[in-house]
This record gives structure tokens, sequence and C-alpha cells, in this order.
């Protein structure tokens, strides 16, 4: 797909590089990664050489970043899990998820003063990725997806407000647009579904600040994909 060519990706939580490894397998270039415990750092300096390591996401800033295509990450799931306490994005772990929304809101406000525009603003795309109890958490309950929701369409339409499910809570797959200008979407998906022995589900989200294109990629191609068996290039 020619649009994936020379896209390029920063990765926050990184981890052992689970998104830089998706990232090369489909055509993109992971340029910098941020992460704090020392064993995942060596397992990626090993495994992606030319991929920069820019420490812990708290003392990061935007505007100095190398500016990327895409912004992933998995924001802590401690608090969302149903297996926690459930302190939501009000916890010390979960509510990085923050820290993420403010190095991309400040990468593209640093873009935009070096005078680029519309869909030459860099991160255009941002992929964010969690446990389903992020659909329930919160208090009230379901409070912290809809904060998620609200906190990523503020990056182009800073003062609107994303109502609440209530009273049925999240679907596992929706979307929102704003014609030509943006879109995101979100589906919950199963490990054991995707070519992997076991049974592990997960939230994945996918923002187009600059387009309509996240339903697509996350649901058209992503479908295409997996039933095609093969990688997406």
């Amino acid at each position: 797909m020619t649009w994936l060519t020379q896209i390029t990706m920063g990765s926050l939580f990184d981890g052992i590089g689970g998104f830089p490894l998706a990232a090369v397998r489909n055509g993109i270039t992971p340029v910098w990664a941020s992460e704090i415990e020392a064993f995942p750092i060596e397992v990626t300096k090993l495994r992606f050489p030319g991929m920069i390591h820019v420490g812990d996401i708290t003392k990061l800033r935007g505007a100095e970043l190398p500016p990327v295509d895409i912004i992933c990450g998995g924001s802590p799931c401690q608090d969302l899990s149903v297996a926690g306490a459930r302190a939501g994005l009000a916890g010390a772990r979960s509510g990085l998820f923050m820290e993420q929304m403010r190095i991309v809101r400040e990468m593209r406000l640093a873009e935009k003063a070096r005078g680029r525009e519309s869909v030459n603003i860099r991160p255009r795309w941002m992929c964010w990725e969690n446990v389903p109890g992020a659909f329930s958490s919160g208090k009230p309950k379901y409070e912290d997806f809809r904060i998620v929701l609200e906190e990523i369409v503020r990056i182009c339409f800073p003062n609107e407000l994303i109502p609440g499910p209530y009273p049925y809570g999240w679907p596992d797959v929706g979307d929102l647009t704003a014609g030509d200008m943006f879109s995101i979407a979100w589906r919950c998906l199963d490990a054991q579904l995707c070519g992997v022995a076991q049974r592990r589900k997960r939230i994945f989200l996918l923002a187009d600040f600059a387009g309509p294109l996240a339903p697509q990629l996350l649901f058209d191609v992503f479908d295409e994909t997996e039933n095609s068996g093969k990688e997406v290039s």
C-alpha cells in the first residue's frame, strides 16, 4: 500500500519492541523509543540498532524529539485491568497515557510553528494499545475510555466533548469521524485470531489527525491482511 512507504514511527512504553517489530515488517521505520527498564532496552538495541533510545517519557519534550509520522504506545495497563485495583487513569501507572498525549500535542504544535500544515503535520497518526478493562474502568463506570477518546479528539478539536456510553458500555468496535478532517477507530482483538497460541484480548485504537483513514486501516486493511496471511507492505 503506497501510503505506508517511508513512514516513520516513535514508540512510547516500548518494552521489548513490539511496535517497532510490527513497523519494520510493514515498511515503517522506527526512529526512536522510550523505555526505562534495562533489559528491554538491551533487547531492542540488539534487534533495532538504528533506533534511538530517548529515555523516560515523563522527561521528554515532544518539540525536541525527532518528528515522526506515527506515535505508538501501550501505556501501562495495571490500573485499568480487571485484575488490578482499578484506579483507572487516576492511577500513577495508567495515568501515563496523559504523557503520551502531551508528547503528541507538543510535537504537532512544534510542527505548526515550523510552517507545516494539514497532512504534513507530524505525527499524523497515533496508535494506542491497552487491556479491555479500559472500556469499563473509571468513576463513574466507563469514564476512562471516554476520557481517552476525548483527549485524542481534542488534539484537533480543543473544545470538543465526548459523551459517555451510558447505560450500555463501550462496544468492542467503534469509530468517530469528522468528514475528511479527522478520524479515530478502535477494536478489541484476540491474539488467538492472529496466529498466537493463547487467548489475550487487547484494545487497538488508531487516530488519523488529518483524514478519514483510521477506520479503513484498522478494519478493512487489517481484515484483508489477516485473511490473506500476508503482511501489509
